[in-house]
């Protein structure tokens, strides 16, 4: 049995909206989500990276997902609409407190800059308006052989017949390029009612240029895969470095240099030279 994801319910400072929008994903047979704080910086003035909430401030009891007998699971995420490159601080202290991370590129520039240079989990593909850049092949597939992920959001498709038709035409732009690869669906939701289940986002996905194991995928063992990219880039930014030391009483030392000299023949080491 397939086990299905959205990552992508939009934060509400509105608890209870936020909680019925947490059991309908459970109840639809999600067994994760992510919680997507939208963070888009301006010139105009300075702002403050949010502070994802704890899970046991924003719902009261995690629901039991549907068909199984383990409650959902909960994430933190961070999305960051790009229209400068300084919008993006790659060493921020406060992006650590997400489990994942995205950015909304709104210039080719800044699209090209996430997928090739970013350290990021999920690049944001807007679907509310027209891109003002086509997709190339060469970042596109930079961003899939590093392991990032593109995603489309269906929720806006339906709230709005305008919107309807730039998300499927952003979608089949992508998928020229994408081949399909690397491609998560999500719905972005606001309330329950925009929340949809899997098997009907599967067939969303046939309108987005998907084809049916590709779309079924999208909502399952890629979106697995984004969770063990943003593990394994956690993991890599908190490397904690150590170094050899010398079983000889005279070169008891744990500087780089000294650890350079333990780790040579004992006829090479100056120390040991006479």
């Amino acid at each position: 049995m397939s086990v299905f994801m959205d990552l992508n319910l939009s934060y509400t400072t509105d608890k209870n909206r936020l909680q019925s929008v947490i059991e309908t994903a459970a109840h639809l047979g999600f067994s994760t989500v992510a919680i997507n704080y939208g963070f888009e910086p301006t010139a105009k003035k300075k702002q403050e990276i949010p502070t994802p909430k704890p899970i046991n401030e924003l719902i009261d009891q995690l629901p039991i997902v549907q068909g199984r007998s383990r409650p959902i699971r909960v994430l933190n995420r961070l999305t960051v609409v790009m229209s400068d490159s300084s919008h993006f601080r790659p060493n921020a202290a406060e992006y650590r407190s997400f489990d994942l991370l995205a950015v909304q590129p709104t210039t080719e520039k800044l699209f090209h800059s996430a997928c090739m240079l970013l350290d990021i989990d999920i690049i944001c593909i807007s679907v509310t308006e027209k891109l003002p850049f086509f997709f190339k092949r060469a970042p596109v597939n930079g961003a899939v052989d590093r392991g990032v992920v593109f995603e489309l959001c269906y929720s806006a498709a339906i709230r709005d017949s305008t919107m309807r038709r730039y998300t499927i035409a952003n979608a089949l732009s992508l998928m020229e390029s994408c081949k399909g690869k690397n491609v998560i669906l999500s719905s972005a939701a606001e309330k329950a009612l925009e929340l949809r289940g899997p098997y009907d986002i599967t067939n969303l996905g046939l309108l987005f240029g998907l084809s049916d194991a590709e779309a079924k995928e999208a909502i399952s063992s890629t979106c697995r895969s984004v969770l063990l990219h943003a593990e394994t880039r956690k993991t890599a930014s908190g490397i904690i470095y150590t170094t050899k030391t010398c079983s000889d009483s005279t070169c008891q030392q744990e500087a780089p240099a000294r650890s350079e000299l333990c780790e040579a023949p004992a006829a090479k080491r100056p120390h040991l030279a006479e």
